[in-house]
This record gives structure tokens, sequence and C-alpha cells, in this order.
């Protein structure tokens, strides 16, 4: 009866491979993979398949680690958007008005860039139809953004630009709304000249009464 071979030792110096490394390679893969995807198909043509395919990994390396399309999206977008330095907050020059319109002309720019929009717009619309997905955009996406003009508003407030009574909250929401419905619905421009026009008429409200 033939015996089994023994197992030969590995060669001097040879390396043992780094699975964590292979698995940080595949997943970089998938998540470039689904924004390259994104851009070209659209969110309801994107398939777990042809991420997979794009990648060069099999689809249940991708279902091992997140369950849907949606989910893969949403780690890609955000890997894209981590290097943003929300500790910096907005800048504070002493001029509110023109610094809201820098930072917001900058979001403009970056809202119209196909690259942003394309799977920000696919995030947004599938997280109408999901909660649990929406609830992950807020609190991964929204809500870093809304803190830093939270803080730079206060910073307004207590330096006597804005009235004291002023729920800063709400007034963050009266900026940043208009904006992001006049994008997702494409029922107008979204132009330099309207953020200006917007954080004009904003605070107007918001300022101390004569």
């Amino acid at each position: 009866m033939a015996t089994k071979n023994p197992q030969r030792p590995a060669p001097r110096g040879a390396r043992t491979p780094d699975a964590s490394r292979r698995s940080e390679r595949s997943r970089r893969a998938i998540l470039e993979a689904s924004l390259e995807l994104i851009g070209e198909v659209g969110y309801h043509k994107l398939t777990i398949e042809a991420i997979a395919s794009r990648a060069g990994v099999g689809k249940q390396t991708i279902y091992r680690w997140w369950p849907s399309k949606a989910a893969v999206l949403l780690d890609a977008f955000t890997a894209r958007t981590e290097d943003a330095d929300y500790d910096a907050g907005l800048p504070d020059t002493g001029d509110l008005a023109a610094d809201l319109k820098s930072v917001l002309r900058a979001t403009v720019d970056e809202f119209n860039d196909p690259a942003f929009e394309a799977p920000y717009r696919a995030l947004a619309v599938a997280g109408a139809a999901d909660a649990d997905l929406s609830r992950e955009v807020v609190a991964r996406l929204d809500e870093p953004g809304h803190a830093v003009y939270l803080k730079r508003l206060r910073a307004a407030q207590e330096a006597g630009q804005i009235r004291s009574d002023v729920d800063l909250r709400l007034a963050v929401d009266l900026l940043l709304a208009p904006f992001f419905q006049r994008w997702l619905t494409r029922t107008g421009d979204l132009t330099h000249a309207f953020t200006d026009a917007l954080v004009d008429l904003v605070l107007a409200g918001l300022r101390p009464r004569a």
C-alpha cells in the first residue's frame, strides 16, 4: 500500500504567505471596483457578481465581509472621504458669511464632481428604501459634516454675530437642507451663486435684531 509523502519543510528563507495582507488587498480591490462600476452602470445595474469580477475575487469573499452591495458602496465611499479633516472645523476669519460661502462653494464643486456624485447619490436613493442603511449614512457621512457647521455657528453666536435665542441645529438644517434638496432632486443648478444667496438669506434671519 502506498504511503503518503511526508510534508516537506519550507525552503530556508521562504516567507509564509501573509493572509492579512492578502485580505486587505482584496478588500481594497472590492471597494475600488464598486466605485468604478457605480459611475459606469449606476446603482440599479450594480451587482455583487460584477464587483467580484472587476476586483478579481469570488463573490463569496464579498458576502463574507458585506451583506449587500449598498454596504460595500457605503464602506467604499466612506474610505474615499475619510481624509476629511473634521477636527479642523470650518474656517473662522471672523466673517461668518464669507466663511460659510467659501465652504459651500467648495462643497458645490465636490457635489458636481461625477466621482463624488455617483456613489453619494446612489447611497441617498438606496437609503430612502432601507432604514438601516439610511441610519448608517447619516451616522457616518452626514453627522460629522453637520457637526463642523454647528461648531462654527456656535462660535459666531458666542461672538454676538447670531442671536442668543437661535436653535443652532435648526440653523444648520436651514443652510444644508436646501442645498441637498436641490442637488438630490435636480430642481435647479447647484452653483456658487445659489449657495451665496442661501447664506445671505439664512444669516438675515439669524443675526441680532437692530
